[in-house]
């Protein structure tokens, strides 16, 4: 059983930076991949991006290549979304979830964080 919480969230300007972290309890979070989705009012869930249980493997959505870094640290069992360039449209509720792969259909993935809210204003 993995649990995931997440934070970082918060208001920032069109073109700041923001880090989220999802910090997971369990033991076995080393051979979960884990992946970032997001969700904006009125739309559906939307891959972010995602990585493999070692971290060598990294996989983004075309919208935030280049913009967005995703990383895990196994030993403090938590994820992170290093998210710079920031636009308005990037605004939504960002969730991380964990699951046995890296593919970007959220459904595949059994574990769920509660979200954090990002905002970007213009």
């Amino acid at each position: 059983q993995v649990q995931l919480v997440e934070s970082g969230g918060g208001l920032v300007q069109a073109g700041g930076s923001l880090r989220l972290s999802c910090a997971a309890s369990g033991r076995t979070f080393s051979t979960y991949a884990m992946g970032w989705f997001r969700q904006a009012p009125g739309k559906e869930r939307e891959f972010v991006a995602s990585i493999s249980w070692s971290g060598g493997s990294t996989y983004y959505a075309d919208s935030v290549k280049g913009r967005f870094t995703m990383s895990r640290d196994n030993v403090k069992n938590t994820g992170y979304l290093q998210m710079n360039s920031l636009k308005p449209e990037d605004t939504a509720v960002y969730y991380c979830a964990g699951g046995p792969t890296t593919v970007s259909d959220y459904r595949a993935y059994g574990y769920w964080g509660q979200g954090t809210q990002v905002t970007v204003s213009s």
